[in-house]
């Protein structure tokens, strides 16, 4: 038998003495990884499923005031009904009450039609900035993540290449199969910083873009309604010159 046959290994079978080949899965990459390179990872996998709980409640949030303010434009077509009015406790109502409210306590004396109209539109619109107010908890985290996580992510990369470099100089060996997998948890951390960012920025935008236009729709319709309200004479109006007089 040639002796050149028996240290010839058979194509297909692991060989003593070889470098076995490493787990590049990603929950093999967040096992080999190191234990500050692990803290990274999680604190943005955490971020990221917060930022995604956050977009949700949000979008979902964003749906409904934006039903309520086109009931609160409708109401303030010239040619809508008086009994298609909003009712119930939802913000297109809330904002009509706040409207009526004073337009039932009619002018003060000495108040012009102009400042009577501001006063009706600036309860309202304090009505609906309430209600708007309370879609923006949330988002500031929403653009931390999308500004920070990025960084987050490089600073675990830069710590497992370092931790790569140094296991290198400790064992002397270069080749592929030794570096490759240090290097990939490392860049692995980079990769979530950036599935956390993104998709937080980009809803960061979209939802904040949204909530402006819902705001400006809202305030154009608190202004129609206004100036609708203060060409009706008021309620109280009569018992109010009244009294002035008396």
């Amino acid at each position: 038998m040639n002796p050149t046959e028996i240290a010839t290994p058979v194509s297909g079978l692991p060989v003593a003495g070889l470098h076995a080949a490493p787990d590049l899965s990603m929950l093999g990459l967040f096992l080999q990884a190191d234990w500050v390179v692990k803290g990274v990872m999680i604190a943005l996998a955490l971020a990221s499923v917060i930022c995604w709980a956050i977009i949700v409640e949000k979008s979902m949030l964003l749906r409904r005031i934006g039903r309520e303010v086109r009931q609160l434009v409708r109401a303030a077509r010239p040619d809508a009904a008086a009994g298609g009015a909003p009712q119930g406790e939802g913000l297109a109502a809330r904002v009509l009450r706040a409207g009526t409210r004073e337009w039932r306590d009619g002018r003060e004396p000495g108040e012009s039609r102009f400042e009577y109209r501001h006063r009706m539109e600036h309860a309202m619109r304090h009505a609906l900035g309430g209600e708007l107010r309370g879609v923006e908890p949330g988002l500031p985290f929403l653009a931390t993540v999308g500004a920070v996580a990025p960084f987050i992510g490089l600073f675990g990369t830069v710590w497992g290449i370092m931790n790569s470099f140094a296991g290198i100089a400790q064992s002397n060996d270069t080749s592929l199969a030794v570096v490759a997998p240090g290097i990939a948890e490392a860049l692995f951390a980079t990769a979530i910083g950036l599935v956390a960012a993104i998709p937080a920025v980009m809803a960061y935008n979209r939802l904040l873009v949204r909530l402006g236009r819902l705001r400006q729709e809202g305030q154009a319709a608190a202004a129609d309604l206004a100036a609708s309200l203060s060409r009706r004479p008021p309620r109280l109006a009569d018992a109010r010159s009244s009294a002035a007089a008396e």
